[in-house]
């Protein structure tokens, strides 16, 4: 569930997903240092055709997130298109985030009677 809202600043966007591993990277131009994984938008039910985002971390500090992490991610949303390996014009969403924090998963209560 992708949460989105307007700020003094722009729009700001929230989702809460699962992660792949992030990888460190660095500008081209400046040679600084990041952090980039790839994000499915966790649904309720089942869902035939997920939402995959890349989020981009610009710091140059390891985020501490691992493969299957579930995660919470508030940044800027942007379409980011390129050419493919192909030669064919695609895209990405990508969102340049602010924070990207692991949260728990509700850890599912088993329901034990005591006789008393």
């Amino acid at each position: 569930m992708a949460l989105v809202f307007t700020s003094y600043q722009g729009t700001t966007m929230q989702v809460f997903g699962n992660a792949t591993e992030p990888v460190r990277k660095e500008t081209k131009a400046g040679g600084k240092g990041y952090f980039e994984f790839r994000m499915c938008e966790s649904q309720r039910g089942s869902d035939a055709d997920p939402t995959w985002y890349t989020v981009r971390i610009m710091k140059d500090q390891d985020p501490g997130l691992k493969k299957g992490d579930f995660v919470k991610v508030t940044g800027k949303l942007k379409a980011d298109f390129y050419m493919s390996r192909e030669g064919k014009p695609t895209g990405t969403l990508l969102i340049i985030a602010f924070e990207a924090a692991k949260l728990a998963k509700p850890v599912a209560q088993t329901a034990t009677a005591t006789d008393e």
